[in-house]
């Protein structure tokens, strides 16, 4: 649970959280699919366990290793 921050996967349905741009969101994306910790076929973190094409788009949501 450290591993996931402090937003949530519930928080992309709550309309009082802030999005990320889309170009902050796309650039997110692609260093996560730049990263080793990336399943591929679901696009799921290792480290989180996270589904990143989501996860991206929440502006204050964190990588686990720190890439972004």
């Amino acid at each position: 649970k450290e591993k996931l921050g402090t937003t949530r996967p519930w928080d992309l349905l709550n309309p009082n959280v802030e999005r990320a741009t889309d170009e902050l969101a796309d650039n997110r994306l692609k260093t996560c699919e730049e990263c080793d910790s990336l399943i591929k076929l679901t696009k799921q973190c290792k480290e989180c366990g996270c589904v990143m094409t989501l996860k991206v788009k929440l502006k204050e949501a964190k990588c686990p290793l720190g890439k972004w």
